[in-house]
């Protein structure tokens, strides 16, 4: 039953193969427990080996004692056993690391408390909510999905999707990411994507695509694999003739014959990419990394020179005030109220980030009346009988490198001067210098004024700066670094930026950013944070590391063990062994990659 019905996979696989002329670890199994069943078979009938009283010594070669022939037939079963048992931890360690990707699948809620025209809510399924809904999240309740804050302050932990440790405040108008919980603060939220359009299903797709694929090194095993085996299957006809004619014993012949079938099988070479492809990929999901496919992993090995886009990477993508400055008789808190109370009526990104830091820093702001807005040249409107007007200065004044300035006037009469600019993120420059410690030549691309590109170079460590670039001159660019023999990763997370990704060898997208961006790049970054960039090469060549030592590892233990099973050093059954452990070692090295850690 065991040499017949559990190794029966295997005899099947190789009668398959050989019907395409080809030869795989399976033929070797195969070969080696028929070989080792039939001779045992023949012994047992045909010579002493049946003898009543016959003994067997237990010896680590196949040399035994020098009385009567051995029989085999626990080689046919120990060998299918350790083969299967080798299976077995396989197919665990491939459960143990698909667990991310089920995780994330099940980090989703189950129900979702829908408002309905009067206000009222009642709990849905989650696959009965729809685009345009506005559903209830309370404290401590996961988001069902993605959407838009209508109503309500809170704090969100999002370290489950994106790896952030810090909760991240969101107000009306921030968008929320589904499966992320809610700290504090019942929020209303009015769902924009569901099901197979959400985030956290996207990423879900991307991993499994990733998990299931071959990278390029992988196929080199399949190559060699397809060598190696017609080549044992030769060495042991080899081991048999050349112990013939050398000792003229059948039985030690056969026994080291089959030792080499045995211990020359590739279940190792057949497991050292998928586990560790299958492990890295998984932590990548739980870090908010996802790896697009296998082949990205040769790319991140390869690339020398990153391109970064600046507004929204290397940047935050949206204005902050970073100055106030009142004429002489005015304070800061005066002028910033008053401009803050007349902006808080406007939609400009400009008016956005003085209102916001206005409400911030002053508190609740005046109600203004009469509010006119004149497009390219400012807002006005009245505070308490006072006509003021916030826009753009009458006279030259000092501006910084990024720097956009507005200017205050009540009645006429300038009051003061507020500047605004997209400020750096606060990890930026140090997200850089990682970059330059894997080996990468950072580069700046942006289509902002040469003065405000430098300006934000400077403040990251950036030396070599594109600036006014248009979108298809951001791929013109990426274009001629290849031509110069660079290998480019470009990050991105706009429109603007699909072309460069998409030209670029290893194109990586913000999460934050559009669809085409992120379905033109071969990373994702879920959290917009240019420090995981620098977390994903790291995971990816760590990955790309664990699959090379794995082969390595595989082969050195093939080229040692060979050779000793030529010279009647090792015994079919302690053979398998072994070759089974070589098995566990790899999915075990693999395994060492769950505990791969981001940056600070």
């Amino acid at each position: 039953p065991v040499a017949t019905w559990a190794v029966w996979p295997f005899h099947r696989a190789m009668v398959l193969n050989l019907r395409h002329g080809q030869a795989t670890m399976d033929t070797l199994i195969s070969v080696g427990v028929t070989a080792a069943y039939l001779w045992s078979v023949w012994a047992l009938f045909f010579t002493d080996a049946g003898t009543i009283g016959m003994t067997m010594s237990m010896s680590l070669d196949v040399r035994g004692d020098e009385g009567g022939h051995h029989i085999y037939l626990e080689v046919a079963s120990t060998v299918v056993a350790f083969i299967l048992a080798g299976r077995y931890f396989e197919a665990r360690a491939k459960r143990r690391a698909g667990d991310a990707l089920r995780a994330l699948l099940d980090l989703g809620a189950k129900d979702v408390s829908v408002l309905d025209a009067d206000g009222r809510e009642h709990r849905v399924a989650i696959d009965d909510l729809r685009v345009g809904d506005r559903f209830v999240v309370r404290p401590g309740e996961k988001i069902a999905t993605d959407g838009r804050v209508v109503d309500g302050y809170s704090a969100i932990d999002r370290s489950l999707v994106t790896g952030e440790s810090v909760p991240v405040e969101v107000a009306p108008g921030d968008d929320v990411i589904g499966a992320t919980v809610n700290e504090n603060g019942r929020l209303v939220v009015e769902a924009r994507l569901v099901g197979a359009d959400t985030q956290l299903a996207q990423m879900a797709r991307m991993v499994e695509a990733a998990q299931s694929g071959k990278a390029p090194v992988q196929r080199l095993a399949d190559r060699v694999a397809a060598v190696f085996v017609p080549i044992v299957i030769g060495l042991s006809l080899v081991t048999l003739v050349g112990w013939l004619v050398v000792t003229g014993d059948v039985e030690r012949s056969f026994s080291a014959a089959v030792a080499v079938l045995i211990i020359a099988c590739p279940c190792a070479l057949g497991l050292a990419t998928p586990t560790a492809l299958l492990v890295g990929t998984g932590r990548g999901a739980q870090l908010g990394i996802v790896i697009r496919g296998p082949e990205i992993l040769e790319n991140t090995r390869q690339v020398d020179t990153i391109v970064l886009d600046k507004t929204g990477t290397v940047t935050t993508g949206s204005m902050t005030l970073t100055d106030v400055r009142p004429v002489p008789g005015h304070d800061e808190d005066e002028v910033l109220a008053i401009a803050g109370a007349l902006e808080s009526s406007s939609e400009h990104p400009i008016a956005r980030a003085i209102a916001a830091a206005a409400s911030e820093r002053c508190g609740d702001l005046a109600t203004v009346s009469g509010f006119t807005n004149d497009p390219g040249r400012g807002v006005r409107a009245s505070i308490e009988g006072v006509v003021y007007e916030v826009g753009r200065p009458s006279t030259s004044v000092d501006v910084a490198p990024g720097e956009t300035v507005v200017a205050l006037r009540g009645d006429g009469t300038p009051l003061g001067h507020l500047a605004v600019a997209d400020s750096v993120k606060p990890s930026s420059a140090e997200a850089i210098r990682r970059l330059r410690g894997l080996g990468l030549e950072p580069v700046l691309l942006t289509g902002d004024n040469e003065a405000t590109a430098r300006s934000v170079a400077g403040q990251v460590g950036i030396d070599t700066v594109h600036a006014e670039v248009l979108p298809s001159d951001k791929v013109a660019v990426v274009s001629e670094l290849q031509a110069a023999g660079r290998r480019v990763a470009m990050v991105g997370d706009g429109v603007n930026d699909a072309a460069a990704l998409a030209q670029a060898d290893l194109g990586i997208a913000m999460g934050s950013g559009t669809d085409a961006a992120i379905q033109a790049s071969d990373l994702t970054l879920v959290r917009s944070d240019l420090m995981s960039a620098a977390d994903a090469i790291r995971l990816s060549r760590r990955t790309l590391a664990t699959i090379k030592g794995n082969l390595f590892w595989a082969f050195a233990y093939n080229v040692l063990a060979i050779p000793l099973a030529m010279a009647g050093r090792l015994s079919p059954a302690v053979a398998g062994a072994a070759m089974a452990f070589s098995s566990v070692f790899v999915v075990s090295n693999s395994l060492r990659l769950k505990r791969f850690q981001p940056s600070d």
